[in-house]
């Protein structure tokens, strides 16, 4: 096997299933489709519940002063919101959806952008990602990525059941966020402690919620722009574990 073995596997499998998941939907009646959506939505909520179990952790709340345990995963928020706000990441998300639809030939009134940042966003939070990527690029084995697209397998072709090809195209910055961390791997080594892991696990999971609430139709949030919350999170919680 070869330094990126597992991220290329994982690419195959949300193209592989989404695939699947495209032929399966096409010969469902809209009502179905729109079922499926709504449930991704709940399952999307149910997993960033599940991500942000790390927040009452005992190697999460020793790591840090105490009363910070939750300030640190706001702060990280609201930096990160401000930073993505200035980039305009979501604006910018959406905009490749676009193009990558033109390439695709999907019509303007189809759900190609929706299901691609919505599966971008889902593929790339959470602990299995950054972990498996460094651990790939360290050569030390590729079984949590190879979980992780079994699991992306799956998901992808549920979500592409409804809202079709948008979905595959998530493999392309699925690749690009797995490729970074690999390489991380490569030259670095394991350069993050648990807690810091947990510190983006739970901001990956306030995110998450983001996207949920957007797939339920509640509220529209610019989840894009949070994005950047995750690099800041596992620095701040450096900082005060080191400094408060």
């Amino acid at each position: 096997m070869f330094v990126g073995f597992g991220t290329t596997v994982n690419i195959a499998t949300i193209i592989g299933g989404a695939a699947i998941g495209v032929l399966v939907g096409g010969r469902m009646p809209t009502r179905s489709r729109t079922l499926i959506t709504d449930v991704l939505g709940l399952i999307t909520i149910l997993g960033a519940v599940s991500a942000l179990a790390p927040m009452w952790s005992e190697r999460y709340i020793s790591a840090l002063p105490k009363g910070w345990t939750l300030l640190a995963i706001l702060a990280s928020l609201l930096i990160g919101g401000l930073i993505g706000s200035a980039l305009n990441l979501e604006s910018k998300l959406d905009g490749i959806g676009e193009n990558l639809r033109k390439r695709f030939r999907a019509k303007e009134d189809s759900t190609f952008v929706e299901g691609f940042v919505s599966a971008s966003l889902l593929f790339i939070i959470g602990p299995l990602a950054i972990l498996g990527s460094i651990s790939d690029g360290m050569s030390t084995g590729v079984d949590q990525l190879l979980l992780k697209s079994s699991l992306d397998f799956f998901a992808a072709m549920a979500f592409a059941a409804s809202l079709g090809w948008g979905v595959a195209a998530s493999s392309i910055p699925v690749g690009i966020y797995q490729g970074l961390w690999t390489l991380i791997g490569l030259g670095l080594g394991n350069i993050l402690s648990g807690y810091q892991i947990d510190a983006m696990t739970i901001t990956g999971g306030v995110v998450l919620i983001c996207v949920g609430l957007r797939l339920l139709k509640i509220k529209d949030i610019a989840a894009g722009n949070l994005l950047p919350s995750l690099m800041v999170a596992p620095i701040l919680v450096q900082l005060l574990n080191t400094f408060a």
